[in-house]
C-alpha cells in the first residue's frame, strides 16, 4: 500500500492506487458509520500506534540478506540437535519423507479451499479421505474438512454446542490447556455466553450448561474418565465436547465410543512439524445429527451423469455462501495442505504403525517418569495414568532447572508452578531414545 493510502488526505479519505473507492464512496460510507474522517474511525487506536514508522534496515544485496538470515537462523536451537522434552501443544514426531515429497507438489501447494469441483477432484479427493480417517480415528459419524488449530475447534464446537442445546453456558474443566481456555474466552465473550472453569465434571454441569468442555488426554497428560464425564453431561441435557489427541487413540478407546456429541483436536502431530506453533490443522468431527451446525466444510463423494466417481463441496455453512443469519461459523479456509500432510501421515503409517507410535510414546514416558521418580527431591505429580506428558515436580523452580538443562544441550519442559508447586510438564515421544531419557535423569539428578 502507498504512503498515501496509510497516511490518508487533508480531507480525512484514503488516497490509495490500489483502493477502488472514491473520495465520494468513501464519505458516504463514513456518513453511514455516524464518524466524520478516517482518523476518527481509528481513534480507539491508540495514536503512537496507528502508523508507527516501519524503521526498515537500509536496502541490502541478496547475498548480504542470505548471511544475515543464517546468522539469525543460526541463533535457533533446533529440534534435532540435542534431547528434547517440550510438549504442552505441540509435539516433536516423526515425519515419513514421503509427507514432504507429496504436500510439496505444485498440484497441492494451497490452504485455501477449491471452489471449482472440475478443476479441484485431486484435493477434494484428498480432504474427503482426510474426513473418512478423522471419523475412523475419532469413532464419530461425520468429520469436516479441516479448522485452523485445535484451540479454535474447540472454540467453535462450544459455540456449536450452544446452538445445539440452546443455552448459554459453557462449562471447561480446569484441566483442559490453558490456551485452548483462552481462546474460548475470546470467541464466547464477545456473544455473551458464560464461560465457566470448573475443577470437577459432576458439580461444574447444571441444567444451564450447553456443553461440558474436556481434554483427553488433559493438559497435564492424565487420562481421566471420560465415559463419566460424557455421562454427566448428557444427564443434564448437556452436549459432550472432547479436544482429542489422535495419537493417543492409537491405543485408548476413541471418545465416539462413550458418546462424546463433538470432537476436536490438534491435527499437528499427524505428519506436520512444530514450526514455532503454526500454522497446524484443526480437527472436527461430530454426529449426524448435528451436521447442519457443524462449521467449516464437507466434501462429499458423488458420480456425475456419466456414472463416474466425483467429489464436491457438500456442505459450506460460511455466511459467504447461504444466508447470514443460517451461517454457523466464517472459517475462511480448511488448512488443505496440511489435512493432506495428515492424510499422508496416516495412510503411511496405517493402523498398526499408528498404534505402534503411540505404545511408544506411553512406554518412552513411564520409563521418563519412573527414572525421575527415584530421584531425590522430585516426584510425579499424576496420580493416574498418563499418556506421552506427565508433570514433574522439582526441588528448584523449573526456570532455573531448565537453564541447568540447556546448558547441556537438552531442552526442559513447561513451567506449571501455577498448579503444582515447581511443577515441570515434560513429554516423551518415539524421538526421545532410551539414552536420552537417562541423560535427562542424571542431569536433573545433577541440579
Amino acid at each position: 500500500m502507498s504512503s498515501s493510502a496509510v497516511n490518508g488526505g487533508g480531507n480525512g479519505h484514503f488516497q490509495s492506487h490500489y483502493i477502488p473507492n472514491t473520495p465520494d464512496e468513501q464519505a458516504g460510507m463514513l456518513a453511514s458509520l455516524g464518524v466524520s474522517s478516517i482518523d476518527h474511525l481509528f481513534a480507539d487506536i491508540p495514536a503512537e500506534h496507528r502508523n508507527p514508522p516501519l524503521r526498515l534496515p537500509d536496502p541490502m544485496p541478496e547475498l548480504e540478506i542470505q548471511r544475515e538470515l543464517g546468522a539469525l537462523a543460526g541463533r535457533n536451537r533446533p529440534l534435532g540437535s540435542g534431547p528434547s522434552f517440550l510438549g504442552a501443544g505441540a509435539y516433536h514426531h516423526f515425519i515419513p519423507a514421503i509427507v514432504k515429497s507429496l504436500v510439496t507438489r505444485g498440484e497441492f501447494i494451497t490452504a485455501y479451499t477449491p471452489y471449482q469441483a472440475e478443476a479441484s477432484q485431486g484435493t477434494l479427493q484428498v480432504i474427503y479421505e482426510f474426513q473418512t480417517l478423522i471419523c475412523n480415528l475419532y469413532g464419530m459419524e461425520v468429520a469436516n474438512a479441516g479448522m485452523y488449530d485445535g484451540a479454535t475447534s474447540m472454540a467453535e464446537a462450544a459455540l456449536m454446542a450452544c446452538r445445539v442445546a440452546r443455552r448459554e453456558r459453557i462449562a471447561v474443566l480446569d484441566t483442559v490447556s490453558p490456551a485452548y481456555r483462552a481462546v474460548i474466552e475470546s470467541y464466547c465473550r464477545p456473544q455473551n455466553l458464560e464461560v465457566a472453569t470448573v475443577s470437577d465434571a459432576a458439580s461444574g454441569v447444571n441444567d444451564a450448561t450447553a456443553c461440558l468442555v474436556t481434554q483427553y488426554p488433559n493438559f497435564y497428560g492424565g487420562i481421566e474418565d471420560l465415559g463419566s464425564q460424557v455421562d454427566t453431561a448428557h444427564n443434564a441435557g448437556a452436549l459432550s465436547v472432547v479436544s482429542c489427541d489422535p495419537i493417543a487413540v492409537g491405543m485408548f478407546q476413541p471418545p465416539g465410543h462413550y458418546g462424546a456429541d463433538i470432537v476436536t483436536g490438534e491435527g499437528q502431530p499427524l505428519g506436520i512439524p512444530p514450526s514455532y506453533g503454526g500454522p497446524y490443522v484443526g480437527l472436527f468431527a461430530t454426529k449426524q445429527e448435528y451436521i447442519r451446525q457443524m462449521p467449516s466444510r464437507l466434501s462429499g463423494r458423488t458420480v456425475d451423469r456419466n456414472g463416474e466417481t466425483g467429489y464436491v463441496l457438500t456442505l459450506q455453512t460460511r455466511e459467504q455462501h447461504i444466508r447470514r443469519e443460517r451461517a454457523t461459523s466464517n472459517i475462511c479456509t480448511n488448512e488443505a495442505l496440511y489435512a493432506l500432510a495428515s492424510t499422508i501421515y496416516l495412510a503411511a503409517l496405517g493402523k498398526s504403525g499408528l498404534r505402534q507410535v503411540s505404545e511408544l510414546c506411553y512406554q518412552k514416558s513411564q520409563y521418563a517418569a519412573s527414572q525421575i521418580a527415584a530421584l531425590p527431591g522430585y516426584s510425579v505429580a499424576n496420580d493416574g495414568p498418563f499418556f506421552r506428558e506427565f508433570v514433574a515436580q522439582c526441588p528448584a523452580p523449573p526456570a532455573e532447572i531448565n537453564r541447568r538443562l540447556m546448558e547441556q544441550n537438552i531442552l526442559g519442559g513447561l513451567d506449571v508452578s501455577d498448579r503444582y508447586p515447581n511443577g515441570m510438564l515434560l513429554c516423551v515421544t518415539e524421538m526421545n531414545t532410551k539414552d536420552d531419557i537417562d541423560q535427562l535423569a542424571s542431569a536433573l539428578a545433577s541440579v
